[in-house]
């Protein structure tokens, strides 16, 4: 009987070990990382979406500070997901929906999804997004349409608001 009590340790040992091996290969988030980076995506544990937006050209402040993860493609293709939708006031109105989609290249975002403006009494889809920092200013495309605003509105990341008072994006 006493033979049998090293076999089984051993046994035991080699079945934790396994499991161990088993566990960290099949872990989601391990896997997932992995798989984003092979695949060409730069993951958000990359770094916060806010600091990326520089290298491309943006300011900073163009994205609310309730970013809950992004993903961005080697082809540009991007998504940022919200903790939960919002509004921000800038010189308009802005409602940024859970998830924002485009496509990035330096200076220019084409076929966003998810960020609408109110003009007037009506809200508008913003289909692009291009920088002009020789006259410092940001064109937002609705449709063939375009607004000129100042980048320097977007330096700062603006705070996330769940509703609007009177016109302005208010906290609840």
């Amino acid at each position: 009987m006493a033979a049998m009590a090293p076999r089984s340790s051993s046994m035991l040992s080699l079945s934790v070990i396994l499991f161990f091996v088993f566990f960290l290969s099949s872990s989601p988030s391990l896997s997932t990382r992995s798989f984003e980076v092979i695949s060409g995506v730069i993951p958000s544990i990359a770094g916060d979406v806010h600091d990326l937006l520089p290298k491309y050209g943006f300011p900073r402040g163009i994205i609310p500070d309730n970013v809950k993860s992004y993903n961005l493609s080697d082809d540009g293709s991007f998504e940022i997901q919200l903790d939960r939708p919002c509004y921000v006031h800038f010189d308009e109105l802005v409602y940024y929906d859970r998830k924002i989609k485009g496509k990035m290249s330096y200076g220019s975002v084409s076929g966003v999804s998810g960020i609408q403006a109110k003009k007037l009494f009506i809200w508008v889809t913003v289909t692009g997004i291009k920088v002009d920092s020789s006259s410092g200013m940001i064109d937002f495309y609705v449709g063939a349409l375009s607004e000129k605003l100042p980048a320097k509105q977007f330096e700062e990341v603006p705070q996330c608001k769940s509703k609007v008072y009177n016109g302005e994006a208010a906290a609840i």
